[in-house]
This record gives structure tokens, sequence and C-alpha cells, in this order.
């Protein structure tokens, strides 16, 4: 999960469609997009096999949720989602290069993960985020995934003092019990990072605890993105159906 953010101007929900990827060249469509807001906007440090391309090693074991534009035909949103079992295919879920997920093992029979979130700069309104968290909601439903895990990521421009903020106040209301909890493996320092300002919670982590989400711990720094990113675990039996519903009304 990466977060982005919201532009004043807003587009009507009707305007996009969800769908899954149903061939490579509509995950390729994906993974540019993914390029142009990770490495373009953001200046994450990428190693695609093609260039242009955000790519890596589980896109192939995914599940690739694309909204497009309706008006340009692009695809200006996207999630990707990593199945149980084809996490044990590929061997791991992306989030273990982060954390320990030792005591989510028995969870790992029913997780899904979810990952490389972005939307397209002209088109942060709301409703494409909207439009992916419905398709995510069917699809996890419709396939009977029980969990959802996945990264929710906090820029470090200000040194991670945003971070920590965030990080304290999701712990204050939506932290995981401690059957749920996961270690970071490149710890932000959150003791020592604290500029006397509340952050406000980004649109996405915010989002994310309005559906039931609860974090999992304290945040892991990614160096190649160079965001502090937080565990969350969201439970379908506690996905707020209601908040959903109003979002894609």
């Amino acid at each position: 999960m990466l977060e982005v953010h919201s532009p004043a101007h807003a587009a009507p929900a009707s305007r996009y469609h969800i769908s899954l990827a149903v061939d490579d060249s509509e995950i390729r469509e994906a993974q540019r997009l993914r390029h142009q807001v990770f490495a373009e906007e953001m200046g994450a440090r990428l190693s695609p096999a093609l260039p242009g391309h955000d790519t890596d090693l589980y896109d192939p074991y995914c599940d690739h949720l694309l909204v497009r534009d309706m008006v340009s035909g692009e695809v200006v949103g996207t999630y990707r989602i990593l199945p149980p079992d084809a996490a044990n295919r590929v061997g791991s879920y992306y989030s273990e290069q982060e954390f320990d997920l030792t005591r989510l093992g028995f969870l790992r029979p029913r997780m899904a993960e979810l990952g490389r979130s972005c939307v397209h700069p002209d088109h942060r309104s709301g409703a494409v985020i909207a439009r992916l968290w419905k398709g995510l909601a069917d699809y996890m439903l419709r396939d009977g995934h029980e969990y959802i895990v996945g990264c929710a990521s906090i820029g470090m421009a200000d040194g991670g003092h945003a971070a920590a903020s965030v990080y304290r106040q999701l712990a204050e209301r939506h932290l995981a019990p401690v059957e749920w909890r996961s270690t970071p493996r490149c710890r932000l320092p959150v003791e020592s990072l604290d500029d006397g300002r509340t952050a406000t919670l980004p649109p996405l982590i915010r989002g994310y605890a309005r559906l039931g989400a609860r974090v999992c711990g304290e945040p892991a720094w990614d160096p190649d993105f160079n965001t502090a990113d937080l565990l969350m675990l969201l439970p379908m039996a506690q996905l707020n159906r209601s908040y959903v519903r109003r979002l894609v009304a």
C-alpha cells in the first residue's frame, strides 16, 4: 500500500470503471502508472526489468485491480493482490521484506496481501480510491479470504516526524491485539521523532482505519521508497460495509 495525496478538484464516480487485469497488456498499464507515481513523482529507486515500468518478482503471482477513466481510456488507479496460495508459490509475502510476520503465521492460509497502491495525479479526488476499495471488498468476499494485510506508506521528507505522529495516533485507537503484531526489520525510531506537532492522518490510512483495519506495530523505514511503512491488517469479519457502500454511492 502506498499513500497518495488528494487534490482539490473532484470527478464523478461514474466516470471510473473497476476491473481485474485480464492479460499482460493490462498489467503493463498498471506497471507504467506505478513507475510514473513511484519513480518519476516520488523519486523511488527502482530497478525495473522493463524501462518505464515498476516491476518485481511478485507481479506475475498477483491479481491486479485497475480503475480505468472511461473518458480517456487510461488506467488511473491500481492495487495488486497476492492471494495466499500464490504467496506460497512465490515463497513469501512482499511485506516480509520489511516485517517479521511470524505471529501472523496462523493466518497465512486465509490472508491475502495488498500492495502497490497508486492513483494518477490528475485523478486524486477520492472517487478512484473508492472504486479500488469497493473492488477489493468484492474480490475478498468472492474468493473467501478472511484477512488482508499490507503496508501503508508515509513520506519521510520531514525526517519521519509525521510518520511517528501518525503511528502514535493509530496505536491509541487502532492497534492490533498482540497475537497480530509484527516486528519491523528496519525500525523507525519513533521515540526520538517528535517535533511537537500532530500530523493529519493521510487520507488512505484514515480510510483503512474507517474500513476496520488495525496497525500491527511500529513502522519500518523503506530506504528505496524513502517512506515509513505501517503494516495494516483488515479482518474481513470487521469490514465496515456501510462505509464501503457510502464511498461508492
